[in-house]
């Protein structure tokens, strides 16, 4: 039977204008230190991923692609560069989902990097200690990605992956950036700070962001108060040293 590990974070939230439902909530399929470490093997469907949650990220079974939820669709983003729709019944090893709600936006009219975007969202989330699953759909000069190759056994730590990666520069395209910013206690577990993914409006385009430059854009921002981990039960997790920091390992691989 699968671990269930529930998180509940019962803080008050002082934002104005904004409303929440005391439902929100992130579902999380393992953890980031175990992705880190090699643990590829998928272990929840994207069937019942779906039943979590209409909006997130992550990867799949032995790391072929990187993962887009949207409108209760998942997208597969795999090394050629290409979105696919796969088959429901694929797994994934690491995904972080919610049922998107908005709870406050704000309107981006200036040209801004990655950068300068996330200096922004981080005036206007003032509780370090929430979740927020981010939306932003907007236009873009450039959009800078990356996906990652299908893995063979015995897997390598992602950080070797990585270092041979696909990248994808888009210019002048336009699209919808989803992720998460967690806080920095889930260190080991999801990534603290912002984790973002891209896919074009033609659904073709997309992949894990590494650099952007916006023209204009519309950001939405759900407020988040608990927190579900489904860890996996098999023997490769099992078996995985999850004792050590790869805290400098994780910074690698998000921003390079």
């Amino acid at each position: 039977m699968k671990k269930m590990i529930y998180f509940t974070l019962l803080f008050s939230l002082l934002i104005s204008n904004c409303q929440k439902s005391s439902s929100n909530e992130i579902f999380q399929v393992s953890t980031i230190d175990a992705l880190l470490a090699g643990v590829f093997d998928g272990d929840v469907s994207g069937m019942n991923l779906l039943k979590e949650g209409n909006f997130g990220i992550g990867t799949f079974d032995d790391l072929d692609g990187e993962m887009i939820v949207l409108n209760d669709t998942i997208f597969q983003v795999k090394a050629d560069g290409k979105v696919y729709q796969p088959d429901l019944e694929i797994e994934t090893p690491f995904a972080s989902v919610c049922n998107f709600k908005t709870d406050t936006t704000v309107t981006i009219s200036e040209t801004m990097s990655l950068n300068t975007t996330e200096k922004r969202l981080d005036k206007i989330l003032p509780n370090k200690n929430l979740f927020y699953a981010i939306r932003i759909k907007g236009d873009f000069s450039y959009m800078h990605t990356r996906s990652v190759p299908n893995q063979d056994k015995p897997y390598p730590p992602l950080k070797k992956v990585t270092k041979n990666q696909p990248e994808f520069r888009m210019d002048k395209i336009s699209g919808t950036i989803l992720g998460f910013w967690c806080p920095t206690y889930v260190k080991g577990i999801n990534v603290p700070g912002y984790h973002l993914h891209f896919i074009s409006n033609e659904r073709n385009r997309g992949g894990h962001i590494l650099d952007f430059e916006i023209v204009k854009g519309q950001v939405a921002i759900d407020i988040i108060d608990k927190f579900t981990l489904q860890l996996p039960s098999d023997n490769e997790f099992g078996k995985t040293d999850l004792s050590q920091d790869r805290s400098r390992e994780l910074e690698e691989v998000e921003k390079n």
